[in-house]
């Protein structure tokens, strides 16, 4: 009985909570979970720009990712020309802010899930990451180099005693 009561106080919760889907700072898993609310309406999106930003005649698509999931943003070249950095190993990417049309399925561009930003804003710059260097994988790499070239010794040594 507990247990039911404390699931419908959560459920509560949750249908209360539900934001209004018309121009708010959205989650990428709440526009996927709700995505048939969010569809040709107006969103905005937060977050890193990551990968690559590939340049498609006069509009370009780039991913953002809000920390659980990237969408993918179909915007004009000139709404993406201050973006500076795009993240990947070696760099942070800018936070952007997009507002745009949701698709949930776009015809447009095969059915695919995604933004067609009407504008973006760089929340903050990226930048260059310095990788620390794991010590441990450095040895662990020399001790396992050394212990095969010894099996390879021991082959050739074997070998030549036949």
């Amino acid at each position: 009985m507990r247990s039911i009561f404390l699931y419908l106080v959560f459920c509560f919760v949750l249908i209360v909570s539900i934001p209004n889907c018309y121009a708010q700072t959205s989650m990428s898993l709440d526009m996927l979970n709700n995505a048939k609310q969010y569809d040709g309406k107006t969103v905005s999106y937060k977050g890193e720009v990551i990968g690559d930003v590939m340049i498609r005649g006069d509009h370009a698509w780039q991913h953002v990712n809000d920390g659980y999931i990237a969408i993918g943003i179909w915007a004009s070249k000139q709404l993406i020309q201050d973006i500076s950095f795009a993240g990947n190993y070696n760099k942070r990417g800018d936070t952007v802010e997009v507002s745009g049309i949701f698709h949930r399925s776009c015809l447009e561009h095969g059915g695919d899930l995604d933004i067609h930003a009407q504008a973006i804003r760089i929340v903050s710059s990226g930048a260059f990451v310095t990788q620390p260097v794991n010590k441990k994988k450095i040895y662990l790499g020399i001790i396992s180099l050394m212990i095969v070239l010894l099996f390879y010794a021991m082959k050739k040594f074997f070998q030549g005693i036949k």
